[in-house]
């Protein structure tokens, strides 16, 4: 078995908080309304949102993909981190066995964030990727970066919380809400708001 690692960084104006809140706590929310060409829906297939939950990302029609399932690792709101696997595909590169992603946040002295993201890819025999095979799947995971980040800049107050409240939210638990025909779960904290009016 073969590993190769790629690691990418990139840097937002938003503060870390926001973007792990937006892009990962309730990315099965908030991506497929900002990216319905991309992503028809998330959905927990097990679980609650935290390690060891199964989530069923289904790509809308067009894509190459149909649907992927990962498996969340580890989630840490402390450290800003989170890691999962990807342990189901409908398309994968041949010789391809699974593959793992870590993202880490860290908080800049701007307010801003540098996001680092290393994905390795476990692949049979002595095989090793190459970038240009995985480049599609690299500039997905920009683009709805990209998205998330605007998102926040067009709407300021969403998804700020204090650092009370972001103590909160691992405590929480995920409830069912059924809203525009699909089933969300959301956080009981007041930013909720934002999302079920």
């Amino acid at each position: 078995m073969a590993i190769t690692t790629f690691t990418e960084e990139h840097t937002s104006p938003i503060s870390a908080s926001r973007i792990f809140m937006a892009s990962i706590i309730d990315s099965h929310n908030l991506i497929p309304e900002l990216m319905p060409h991309l992503i028809e829906s998330i959905e927990f297939l097990q679980g609650d949102g935290g390690p060891g939950t199964i989530k069923k990302i289904n790509y809308a029609e067009g894509n190459n993909f149909k649907s992927v399932k990962h498996r969340i690792d580890e989630l840490s709101l402390e450290t800003l981190t989170y890691k999962y696997t990807l342990i189901e595909a409908d398309t994968l590169v041949e010789n391809l066995q699974n593959v793992t992603y870590e993202i880490k946040l860290e908080k800049l002295p701007n307010g801003g964030t540098n996001s680092k993201v290393t994905t390795k890819y476990y692949t049979n025999d002595d095989i090793i990727l190459k970038e240009e095979q995985i480049r599609a799947g690299k500039e997905r995971v920009y683009w709805i970066f990209k998205a998330v980040e605007a998102y926040l800049i067009l709407n300021p107050e969403a998804y700020a919380c204090s650092d009370e409240e972001k103590g909160e939210i691992m405590k929480a638990s995920f409830k069912p809400l059924k809203m525009k025909n699909a089933m969300y779960y959301y956080v009981n904290l007041p930013y909720n708001k934002l999302f079920l009016d």
